[in-house]
């Protein structure tokens, strides 16, 4: 699609075994897999979230390695620990006090992958509630500082930093990318495009379900399928910074029942890449009785298709072109 950049898509996680919005059904089939290794077959990335909540075993990074293919690069995402104090406090009761023994904790935890040559970034995700004041950026030029010997990627929420254009003099100078992010907009959110930063991009769309956003649990908040003309929004702004850039990474996290995984081959799709089409497990479920769908069998897949995996004039013709990932 471009001889700017290697652009890598996929979802943000890949294990969704419980609850109400399980991928199992769903995107993976019913019965034991790895799931891992399932997915690795239809995407050439994946963003670990589970590094967020604790650094992983460095052996269980080992075998992640060994279930993908070659080219397969993993984003990871921080702990929340550097990013999230009041969080990291209320889940372990501890404060969030760092050390450089943190740090070299979490820098272990992806050795396998460095090693690999299978690590593509780090994300520092930061909450709406971090603003850009001189505590704020002293925090950023920290992280980047503590991690510059990765490609790092930071997730600013807040509009206090989009309002600054000299934080993107900031993150240049530390070639740090500036996610880009697809979420509902409030009074407090960040500009819709950002400036590009270093020679990575990193996008993140999350979904626009403004509904519950704030109400919403972990599952329900990221309950939202794109639809065809919101695919070709997002994949024209995607186009546009892969000019500029010599990688780049497409998370999707909308992640309610397998919608990221639908929507990320949609994506694949209007950006004319090779893709595999999905084997989609979807069911048909009173709660999508009023959500916009079609029956039958798109691609050779029967079952529910909402209007937001069926695309428009612009890319419905690569539903013929399948290409098998090996």
């Amino acid at each position: 699609m471009t001889d700017q950049a290697k652009i890598y898509i996929g979802t943000s996680g890949w294990s969704y075994p419980k609850g109400e919005g399980t991928w199992i059904g769903y995107f993976y089939p019913p019965g034991k897999i790895n799931e891992l290794e399932y997915y690795s077959q239809f995407f050439n990335t994946v963003e670990i979230n589970s590094s967020f909540y604790r650094p992983p075993n460095p052996g269980y990074v080992y075998n992640w390695v060994r279930k993908v293919p070659q080219d397969f690069l993993f984003t990871v995402k921080l702990w929340q620990k550097f990013t999230h104090p009041k969080m990291y406090k209320e889940s372990t009761g501890e404060e969030a006090a760092i050390s450089l023994q943190d740090v070299d904790i979490f820098k272990r935890s992806i050795e396998p992958l460095l090693k690999s040559n299978k690590l593509g970034a780090l994300l520092a995700q930061f909450p709406p509630s971090f603003r850009n004041d001189s505590f704020g950026q002293r925090v950023i030029t920290a992280v980047s500082r503590l991690f510059g010997q990765y490609r790092l990627a930071v997730e600013l929420r807040h509009r206090s930093w989009s309002d600054d254009s000299n934080i993107a003099e900031l993150l240049k100078e530390n070639n740090v990318a500036w996610v880009q992010i697809d979420e509902p907009k409030f009074k407090s959110s960040i500009a819709q495009e950002l400036p590009v930063t270093s020679d990575m991009a990193y996008f993140r769309f999350h979904g626009r379900n403004a509904e519950t956003w704030w109400t919403g649990d972990s599952e329900t908040r990221y309950k939202y399928l794109y639809s065809a003309e919101e695919i070709e929004e997002l994949t024209d702004r995607v186009k546009t910074t892969a000019g500029q850039t010599r990688l780049l990474f497409a998370l999707f996290n909308n992640h309610w029942r397998g919608y990221s995984p639908r929507n990320a081959v949609d994506m694949k799709k209007c950006l004319q890449l090779p893709f595999k089409e999905l084997p989609m497990q979807v069911r048909v479920e009173e709660d999508e009785a009023s959500e916009p769908a079609e029956y039958g069998h798109i691609g050779g897949i029967s079952g529910v298709t909402h209007q937001s995996s069926l695309l428009t004039p612009k890319c419905h013709y690569f539903f013929t072109f399948c290409y098998p990932v090996l």
